[in-house]
């Protein structure tokens, strides 16, 4: 997998506004946020590029991991009752620019459907 930027954060060999870390995933909130509360959910293993890299049988577990760190986030930011938005993107078409699988918690305001 080429380098990236999340994995320099992971790293800390760049700076990030950390708001939860495991063994296993970090998360930290995006430079550029789309929404009142944005945050940026990845895995510290830099070899899932993007969901066509997934292989259940060995992910799995893993995957369960990011979901529980954005359900436990967005109860930590007040968003959780409300409701919050959650965006995996895949390619280019669909707005990935960073080649390191990642989850996008968006919330803090209505969501509008379809999202564009």
């Amino acid at each position: 997998m080429a380098e990236t930027i999340f994995a320099k954060i992971i790293r800390k060999e760049i700076p990030a506004d950390i708001v939860y870390e495991t063994d296993n995933v970090l998360a930290f909130k995006d430079i550029n946020p789309q929404a009142p509360v944005h945050i940026l959910i990845i895995p510290k293993t830099t070899d899932i590029a993007t969901t066509k890299d997934i292989d259940s049988k060995i992910h799995a577990p893993l995957l369960g991991e990011l979901f529980d760190t954005a359900n436990k986030i967005a109860k930590d930011l007040g968003i959780s009752e409300s409701g919050y938005r959650i965006v995996i993107n895949c390619g280019p078409d669909a707005g990935q620019e960073v080649y390191h699988l990642h989850l996008h918690l968006l919330g803090g305001r209505k969501m509008n459907w379809p999202p564009g």
